[in-house]
């Protein structure tokens, strides 16, 4: 998979690349990571890429021509998306979606964001990470780019992983949940034991038991995810066998 990013603080991204997970995928050639710098498509001497909005206002806006010069020169993955906090909400649907293809490519903003034509004419899409708004692009380019790379073939050690967790597959069959409680030993620790059904070495029924700590996580934490009128009989069952103690 490669995945092309346009920054304008590239160091922001290149350190975090070459650690855990993506930095093997990118050693092993799983993923092609490559980072550029609008300024390098700028002619005048201070690499210029910013200038004030029409119609006034505080801040600085990113100009189109660097951006769209350095896009066209590099001809990179499509789609080509911009990260905004006015874009769709990424997500893990959206993070399967990317990781299917072969590629895909961010644009990261900066100042007071964008000029609108970069928006309307050059990228495809707009994404958001959520709710809120940062100085730049970076992190969440950095969120994206886990979360989709982990999920390509072969990056991580047990691809079974991606597929028991918040959001993920086997566990996520139907509704939406998150994820069951994780325990290692020791069994015992400061008096806190372990469930004994983990350590029964029933595998059936300790896949009984985390789908019901999953399905019981989701309702307390994240009731948005999963309305209990929609629970399956097996599901409830799943409850009442596991129900809390006391």
């Amino acid at each position: 998979m490669r995945i092309d990013v346009f920054t304008i603080f590239p160091e922001f991204l290149a350190g975090p690349a070459e650690l855990s997970l993506l930095g093997r995928a990118r050693r092993e050639g799983l993923v092609d990571l490559r980072l550029h710098d609008p300024r390098d498509a700028t002619s005048d001497r201070h690499r210029t890429v910013d200038d004030t909005p029409f119609g006034g206002g505080a801040g600085m806006v990113m100009r189109p021509e660097p951006i769209f010069d350095i896009v066209e020169a590099v001809d990179p993955p499509r789609p080509l998306l911009l990260l905004s906090a006015a874009g769709r909400p990424f997500d893990q649907a959206m993070a399967r979606e990317l990781a299917a293809s072969d590629g895909f490519s961010l644009l990261c903003g900066r100042y007071e964001g964008i000029d609108q034509r970069v928006a309307d004419h050059l990228c495809d899409g707009e994404i958001s990470i959520g709710d809120y708004v940062l100085a730049g692009g970076e992190s969440a380019a950095l969120i994206v780019i886990e979360a989709v790379t982990r999920l390509v073939p072969g990056v991580m050690g047990n691809d079974e992983s991606g597929t028991e967790e918040s959001f993920g597959g086997e566990v996520s069959d139907g509704p939406t949940l998150l994820e069951y409680p994780q325990y290692t030993r020791p069994a015992e620790f400061r008096g806190h034991e372990v469930p004994e059904v983990l350590r029964s070495g029933d595998h059936a029924r300790v896949a009984r038991w985390r789908r019901a700590q999953a399905l019981r996580r989701t309702l307390e934490r994240r009731p948005d995810l999963l309305d209990p009128a929609r629970l399956s009989p097996s599901d409830r069952a799943l409850l009442e066998e596991f129900a809390p103690e006391g």
